[in-house]
Formats: structure tokens, sequence, C-alpha cells
């Protein structure tokens, strides 16, 4: 059974995506560093009739970022999907004359560094089958730069970068490297189907080939 490992995962887009693929007849991953949230969503989707665990980790931890993916590949399958996604600290949100180097390294190792691990853990198995994805989700301040997003408009570019130059080397091996830029918060997007049309995107970008930035919607008409 192909395994989708959420790094960030918890009971919105996370456990949305988690019921999209697992319809699809993969066994889900759920890594966070809060175990009591994770066990609740395993608990809403082991009721569903899907299979899920929970791991937890934190990402600026990268020994237990690796230990989880290694792990959850050992118990469930190869991890065929990893969706990098964990929502930024508060910290990260503020004003550029507030932004200290200490923080901003701190948000460089969330974002950027913890992708670079992450893709690291998962890559190997991937090429060796010739078939794979990588999922980004990012605000809009990986597009477009914020004065009072300071953290998140230094790091998510970063993070965006290797993501990007990650999609160029490995499109020919039959891997998907690609980032879906979320510019707000979902529930004021106003999507026809809320957050369940997120994770069908998240689906599509899975299974088909095309272009690293998808954005769910114009930058213009989110907030962040």
């Amino acid at each position: 059974m192909p395994t989708l490992a959420i790094v960030g995962a918890g009971p919105g887009l996370g456990a949305a995506v988690a019921r999209r693929f697992g319809r699809e007849g993969f066994a889900i991953a759920l890594i966070a560093r809060t175990q009591a949230k994770l066990d609740d969503v395993v608990n809403e989707l082991a009721a569903e009739g899907l299979t899920a665990r929970a791991y937890t980790a934190d990402v600026l931890v990268p020994a237990e970022l690796q230990q989880a993916l290694a792990q959850a590949a050992n118990e469930l399958g190869p991890i065929a999907a990893l969706q990098y996604s964990p929502l930024p600290s508060r910290d990260y949100l503020k004003p550029v004359l507030d932004l200290t180097p200490e923080l901003a390294s701190e948000a460089m190792s969330f974002s950027a560094l913890g992708l670079i691990h992450a893709a690291r853990a998962v890559l190997p198995a991937m090429r060796e089958a010739g078939d794979g994805s990588i999922i980004m989700i990012n605000g809009g301040t990986s597009v477009k730069s914020r004065p009072d997003f300071a953290g998140t408009s230094i790091a998510f570019p970063a993070e965006s970068a290797y993501g990007e130059m990650l999609h160029d080397a490995l499109k020919s091996e039959g891997i998907r490297v690609v980032q879906l830029v979320i510019p707000g918060g979902i529930p004021k997007l106003q999507l026809p189907n809320g957050i369940d049309d997120v994770a069908d995107r998240v689906w599509d970008l899975h299974r088909s080939e095309g272009p690293f930035r998808t954005m769910l919607i114009p930058l213009e008409d989110g907030r962040e």
C-alpha cells in the first residue's frame, strides 16, 4: 500500500487531504508535534475505514523528522507522496523591524531546512521506484514579501527555491515536486466546497505532471 506522509498534519487541511488520498487507497502517516491532536485525526480517519497512524516530530529537530518518516515507511509502506505543510509560528509573522537574526534562522530551519531533511528522507525510495511526489504548501509570502510577515517572507522563498530546483532535477525521473500557494486563510477564500476543494487540488498535483507552482487563487485575491 502506498503511503502519504503529511508533515504538519492537523484537523483542517491535513485531515481533508488524508481523506482524499485515503479514498484512493493510500495509507496515511500524520506527522506533527502534538500527539493528542494527531490521535483525534487518526481516530476520525479510522472510523471512516482508512488506514492512518500518528508520528510525533518537530521539524526543527531533524533527527525526529527523519525517524518519523522512516518509521512510517516501515510500518505503513513506501512513502509515495510527501506533503510538507507545517504551520509557521506566529513569531515568524512579526514586522521586519522586529526580526532578529535568531528568529530568521529559526524560520529558515522550519521552512527550507525542514523540507530538505524531509525530502532527503523520502527521495531514495521514490527514485528507486521511479515515481512519487513532494507537495509543498505555502502562503502568499512565498511569492511576494510582506514587511509585516518578515519571517515567512524570508523563509518561504528559500523553501520555494529548493523545491523548484528539485522539480527541475527530478522531473525526468517521474518524481513530481510542486508547490501549492494558498494566499490567505482557507475559510475566507469562499471556495465552493471549502477545504475539500483544496484537498482535490492536492490530489491532482500528486497524480499529474505540470509546472512547479500552482496558485490556489490569484495572489491579489488573498490576504497573505
